[in-house]
């Protein structure tokens, strides 16, 4: 698919079919997200992929209740790991570079997720200890972002968005 189609095709998707995501898919999502630059190219982050039902339902009750991350036949859970980035810069590869570092590789998740045909939805809402519970995950590790991967139960509608006008700002 063409990388402008890619853009324009991906919207939230909060609805997902009892279709699972094939292995070489979730797999060429897996490999974009480690194609995306990181600071230093250190990729100060971990993926968790997650695909058992009582952990997705851990996930929605640590996500407020939303229901869309355990409907999804996967949860792609993206999490900055300062101490990789820590050595080389020091508090700001700890504090942003490392949290910068997973946000781009779960676009490069969504985006590869778009692109072979199946929704995602970034979910940042969500309770940090309930989502550490939930996955047992390592004491240095931050969890960023959920990104629920399935098929679409209806195509997603599209969103308004702001015009360039108001949004880009020349100096």
């Amino acid at each position: 698919m063409d990388f402008f189609k890619v853009i324009e095709r991906r919207q939230s998707v909060r609805g997902y079919s009892d279709l699972a995501v094939e292995p070489d898919k979730l797999q060429q999502i897996l490999q974009a997200a480690n194609r995306a630059p990181s600071a230093g190219n250190l990729q100060a982050y971990e993926i968790v992929v997650v695909r058992d039902a009582d952990r997705k339902r851990a996930l929605v009750s640590a996500s407020g209740d939303q229901w869309f991350v355990g409907q999804a036949p996967v949860v792609l859970v993206f999490c900055a790991h300062p101490a990789r980035s820590a050595p080389k810069y020091r508090e700001r590869g700890e504090r942003l570079y490392a949290v910068q570092d997973a946000t781009i590789a779960c676009t490069y998740a969504m985006l590869a997720a778009t692109a072979l045909g199946l929704g995602t939805v970034w979910v940042g809402a969500f309770a940090e200890p309930g989502v550490r519970t939930a996955l047992n995950l390592a004491k240095d590790w931050l969890p960023i972002a959920l990104l629920p991967v399935g098929y679409p139960s209806e195509p997603p509608r599209p969103s308004t968005r702001r015009s360039l006008k108001d949004l880009v700002h020349e100096v």
